[in-house]
């Protein structure tokens, strides 16, 4: 088992659970994933992370962003602005289970650090 945790926040990988082996949370809220969503989950927030540190620079000061995108079976938008930024998830397949998450500015950049890690940690 790999875990990776924080002060509202954590991720962790189980080869153990079986079918949903990963698992995602925030600070009152976490749910199981498959490979596949995780893969998904992980391309999207790097993905949005991406964009948004390329826009930076185009930025003012007291500007905000907010940024969405839809990969495979999920739903993410970032919102903040230049230095800190917030994301909310949103897990949509066309049958099964449903889920919905968010984490605040606070703890965002620190989650899709280890969602980083933990990618490549597998990799």
């Amino acid at each position: 088992m790999i875990q990776q945790e924080g002060d509202g926040w954590r991720v962790s990988r189980d080869p153990s659970r079986g079918k949903y082996c990963f698992l995602v949370g925030g600070e009152s809220w976490a749910f199981e994933l498959t490979e596949p969503e995780w893969r998904d989950l992980v391309d999207l927030v790097v993905t949005l992370e991406h964009q948004h540190r390329s826009l930076v620079d185009q930025l003012l000061l007291e500007e905000s962003i907010e940024l969405e995108l839809e990969r495979g079976v999920w739903w993410g938008c970032l919102s903040g602005d230049r230095s800190q930024w917030g994301l909310r998830i949103l897990l949509t397949p066309l049958e099964g289970r449903a889920a919905e998450g968010e984490w605040p500015v606070a703890v965002a950049a620190a989650v899709v650090a280890a969602l980083r890690t933990l990618w490549d940690s597998q990799h």
